[in-house]
């Protein structure tokens, strides 16, 4: 029922740009209870690091992580690329669910997450959201959900968020109803979308009207023994990834592996993001990145990797030096130690 995941490092540059330079740490730690009718998960996800997380479970593009099919992490929040902007992330999140019958299951559910720059050069922002909702099993293959969400997020007043809010504080809320289905269609290949209105409110509708928007996503999961691939779309409003006072974002995310044996493993990775922010003549950022990497296992504890990694954006935000406008490839090659999973009899 405990998981515990690190990634830490250095990452430096030989010649160009510094782009990414710099220490990245990243701690994930959940706990599981299970009951009878209930379980419940808390986890709190923390991390340093020099740029907007991208691919692999560090976020640091190059290190060796797996970064397509299972064992990725989920798309970042920070939608909008940097580099050279060391930002702090700290996502606690709690979880709890009930079996009402052998058909339905209530769903609770709390987040608290902070989003700080310690160079002041980004939007240091607080944020809360809860949520609830009920799934129906309604046969063996189908199921359907039902959930509402709200957020707040409070962007606190500095040097770098004069520019946007003066001296003042600015918070933003966010009530989302959606409906989402799920379709297994068998052992290898599932199918989910879920869509709903979302309904918006600020502190200062000068800044930041309300409004009322969509949410959605989508996505595709195959998965055989030795290939596994997953796709998948989203639609909606996020904090505005410390750069803007809050943003509607589209995300498309990609990945595939495929092992050769029990030594040899290949893995690809693609994302589109696009983020617009809230408030009028904000900008709009348009980022694509993937990667390529091959590992190979060398006796129990070590694997060789060689990976390949290409970031590109496209941005219209004004006086933005740290978020990239221009292609950014990587190579690079190493040695990762990695212990095999122990199962313990109790």
């Amino acid at each position: 029922p405990l998981d515990l995941n690190y990634a830490g490092g250095y990452s430096f540059r030989l010649s160009g740009p510094a782009y990414g330079r710099g220490f990245f740490q990243h701690l994930l730690i959940s706990q599981g209870l299970v009951g009878h009718r209930w379980n419940l998960v808390a986890s709190d996800d923390v991390s340093y690091t020099p740029q907007s997380p991208t691919t692999g479970f560090s976020g640091v593009p190059g290190t060796g992580g797996p970064i397509g099919g299972p064992g990725s992490p989920s798309p970042s929040s920070q939608s909008i690329l940097t580099v050279n902007t060391h930002s702090v992330s700290n996502l606690a999140n709690g979880d709890f669910g009930y079996h009402l019958n052998f058909a339905s299951t209530l769903n609770l559910g709390g987040t608290s997450s902070l989003l700080r720059f310690p160079d002041g050069n980004g939007l240091d922002t607080d944020g809360l959201q809860a949520n609830a909702g009920i799934t129906w099993r309604l046969d063996a293959r189908n199921s359907l959900t039902g959930n509402y969400v709200f957020s707040h997020n409070d962007y606190l007043p500095s040097a770098f968020s004069s520019t946007f809010i003066g001296g003042s504080s600015f918070s933003l809320d966010t009530n989302t109803v959606t409906v989402k289905y799920l379709r297994t269609w068998n052992r290898e290949f599932t199918t989910n979308v879920s869509v709903g209105p979302q309904w918006l409110n600020s502190s200062n509708s000068a800044l930041v009207p309300p409004s009322t928007r969509i949410s959605a996503d989508g996505g595709v999961n195959y998965h055989l023994r030795s290939n596994s691939a997953n796709l998948s779309y989203s639609h909606g409003t996020n904090g505005g990834s410390g750069f803007l006072l809050g943003a509607t974002f589209d995300s498309v995310d990609g990945g595939y592996q495929r092992q050769f044996g029990t030594d040899l493993t290949i893995e690809l990775t693609a994302s589109y993001r696009r983020t617009a922010g809230l408030q009028a003549g904000s900008g709009v950022t348009d980022a694509r990145f993937g990667g390529a990497q091959a590992t190979r296992r060398l006796g129990r504890f070590l694997d060789i990797f060689a990976n390949y990694t290409a970031i590109d954006q496209s941005s219209s935000l004004i006086g933005q030096p740290n978020v990239l406008n221009q292609l950014y490839q990587l190579i690079s090659f190493g040695i990762a130690y990695s212990p095999r999973e122990k199962h313990l009899k109790q």
